[in-house]
């Protein structure tokens, strides 16, 4: 055998090896260690995925917009100026809590003219449910609608946020939650801002 012809050649290398290590342990310990690196695959730190946690609120200057029902007008603005349309997307893990803290992100959001914001002039804002925006379109041509919340947990949640924009002062329109809902509206600029918890 080739390991037995190798050791038949150097005896002497062979014996002086084992006194050696016999003589000092740590370094036989020390050796085994640094063969043992060698052959072990170094640790792959584990990717977690991101979980979607925030009310998600498109947000759209308007000049005018209305959302109809069955060409039924259930909502409608006619700002002297400018106001907002508010689509409002809930997942899993909302609670009341980020709902009152959007709302008041988005009654102080400057994004009208000479950058003030919905408080500052009383602009009106329509408020539309939109579980879409909640979309996953990573795998395939579907998209998938998981992290939407069910209507019996997003429901309220939107009528929370219309609620706690009445509260700070606002002018409310709204939608109607679970119709299917023509709406319609000029964009003014056009300015588009996605606002997150």
């Amino acid at each position: 055998m080739i390991g037995q012809t190798r050791l038949a050649n150097h005896p002497h290398r062979f014996r002086d090896d084992l006194t050696d290590s016999l003589a000092h342990p740590e370094r036989r310990d020390r050796e085994r260690n640094q063969h043992r690196h060698l052959t072990t695959p170094p640790e792959v730190p584990s990717l977690s995925v991101p979980t979607i946690e925030a009310v998600r609120v498109l947000v759209q200057r308007v000049s005018s917009a209305r959302v109809t029902v069955d060409g039924e007008t259930v909502g409608a603005i006619a700002p002297d100026g400018q106001g907002l349309v508010a689509l409002v997307g809930v997942t899993h893990d909302d609670d009341v809590k980020k709902v009152h803290r959007l709302a008041e992100k988005l009654w102080q959001l400057r994004i009208l003219d000479e950058q003030r914001s919905a408080s500052d002039v009383g602009a009106p804002i329509l408020v539309i449910s939109q579980f879409t925006l909640y979309a996953d379109t990573a795998k395939g041509r579907r998209p998938s609608w998981n992290a939407a919340a069910p209507g019996a947990v997003a429901e309220p949640l939107v009528d929370e946020f219309a609620e706690a924009l009445r509260k700070l002062g606002a002018q409310v329109a709204t939608g109607r939650f679970g119709a299917h809902m023509a709406v319609e509206l000029v964009n003014d600029g056009p300015v588009t801002v996605l606002l997150e918890l």
